[in-house]
């Protein structure tokens, strides 16, 4: 398939130079020497870099360390980082340990950004003991696959990144470079994913070996070609796909740079934050505390499931929510939320039993029929009787400080950080330092094709201008 003048472009810039290949692979073919000279495990690169399918600026460079199957998973993670140690410190000291399904290193070596990860030499991916052992399978399948349509992946890849639903991590939920290239090999190209993809919907199943061994009810199954039981589209959220399915409608309309050149978030000034609050009239609350000390695939569920159950916390204090989000950096984490209203009146109305359900009934007249603490009851109402109590918590913001928030389903490790300590703020106060484009974001939020044909007419609108 020809590439419009457009994309050629693009690939100009986004290629990845014969010497920034060169690089990489040098320093990844003496890793992969240390390694096997270790006598313990045998080395292998993987991922984009060792299929070619790297956009030019990319740093990331994985070289899996394969030990014998026999080895026990104890014994792997202990040897694994011991031998993964005493390689990486011999190039830098600019070193990491984090933990996934087993923990692994993280080394800057020559500015690149280097996992050591040790895996088990399987011989089948059915076999596999642990996730990254799959991760080989992978990387042999697209190989020898993947030649003809590196140019492709690349336009993909650039085009998903652009877009903003590139990245398989929990934060983004979105599409990651091993589904980008089975996505163009299973349709033959870019313009004929495209193409395919405008005319999705929600429900989409693939599955390019035809060997789908189970069920997967998320929003895209795409069916891993060398593990029949594994969906490799599961981060794939609804919104992202509906996202990536607007966006390939819009280009297929009317292509631009902007598709492949994500327009800057626009960074709120403090001035304008606090225009946009006053502005809305509603409430803006956050809660600030401690990174938990894992990886953002582990912390980042956890901040989710946080955020959902203090979102029924307020609703069930009757605050409403109009919009809620979070932000993970390195050293904190924040919990947005914008309510519709802050500050309730005095009375709430606490629902009892049915009438008809006579002992009960009883009780519930007993326990408030001389209380001074009601303001009017028990009384009848749809059915069921119920009073009319003093609010425990009239502001929102004293909910949220308030020991309350223990008493939810938070994640563990976010109600452990919680726990040593966390802030809540309010208003103009939740715009602190390291979340601005998180929080100028949530209060420019637009989907990524509005985005991009915002981007398309002040552009035209600054051309005429200068006419």
């Amino acid at each position: 398939m020809t590439f419009s003048d457009l994309e050629l472009h693009v690939l100009t810039e986004i290629r990845p130079t014969e010497d920034e290949l060169d690089r990489m692979y040098a320093i990844a073919d003496q890793l992969m020497l240390d390694i096997r000279e270790s006598g313990k495990a045998e080395g292998m690169m993987v991922g984009s870099v060792a299929r070619k399918t790297c956009v030019h600026g990319d740093r990331d460079l994985d070289v899996f360390m394969l030990f014998d199957p026999s080895l026990p998973r104890e014994d792997l993670e202990h040897e694994g980082l011991s031998l993964a140690w005493s390689i990486a410190s011999k190039y830098t000291d600019i070193i990491k340990e984090k933990y996934a399904e087993h923990p692994y290193l993280n080394a800057t070596i020559d500015d690149l950004d280097v996992d050591l990860v040790p895996c088990y030499k399987v011989q089948e991916a059915t076999g596999i003991q642990s996730a990254v052992d799959r991760t080989p399978f992978h990387n042999r399948y697209i190989k020898a696959r993947i030649e003809s349509y590196t140019d492709d992946v690349l336009l993909l890849k650039q085009f998903v990144k652009a877009g903003g639903v590139y990245g398989s991590d929990q934060m983004t939920e979105g599409f990651a470079g091993y589904l980008c290239e089975l996505l163009i090999l299973h349709c033959g190209g870019f313009h004929q994913l495209l193409n395919t993809a405008a005319k999705w919907k929600p429900g989409i199943f693939i599955d390019i070996e035809q060997h789908a061994a189970k069920r997967f009810d998320e929003p895209m199954v795409v069916i891993d070609p060398v593990d029949p039981c594994r969906n490799v589209s599961a981060s794939v959220s609804e919104t992202r796909l509906l996202e990536f399915i607007e966006l390939c409608q819009g280009y297929l309309k009317s292509p631009s740079k902007w598709f492949f050149y994500r327009p800057p978030i626009c960074i709120l000034t403090t001035e304008e934050v606090q225009a946009l609050v006053s502005g809305r009239e509603s409430a803006f609350i956050a809660i600030i505390f401690k990174t938990p000390p894992y990886i953002e695939d582990i912390v980042v569920p956890q901040l989710r499931k946080s955020l959902h159950t203090l979102n029924d916390l307020l609703r069930r204090n009757e605050f409403v929510v109009a919009r809620a989000d979070t932000w993970m950096l390195e050293d904190r984490c924040m919990l947005l939320f914008e309510l519709l209203v802050d500050t309730l009146p005095a009375i709430r109305f606490h629902a009892g039993p049915p009438v008809t359900s006579t002992v009960n009934a009883q009780r519930f007249i007993e326990k408030y029929l001389l209380s001074e603490s009601i303001f009017a009851g028990p009384f009848i109402r749809e059915g069921k009787y119920g009073v009319e109590l003093p609010r425990r918590f009239r502001r929102a913001v004293d909910l949220l400080s308030s020991s309350e928030v223990f008493s939810t389903a938070l994640g563990k490790h976010v109600k452990s950080a919680m726990s040593d300590e966390f802030s809540v703020y309010y208003g103009i106060e939740c715009w602190q330092p390291g979340f601005e484009p998180f929080i100028s974001e949530f209060l420019q939020k637009s989907s990524p094709l509005v985005r991009i044909r915002r981007a398309e007419a002040r552009s035209s609108q600054s051309l005429l201008e200068t006419i």
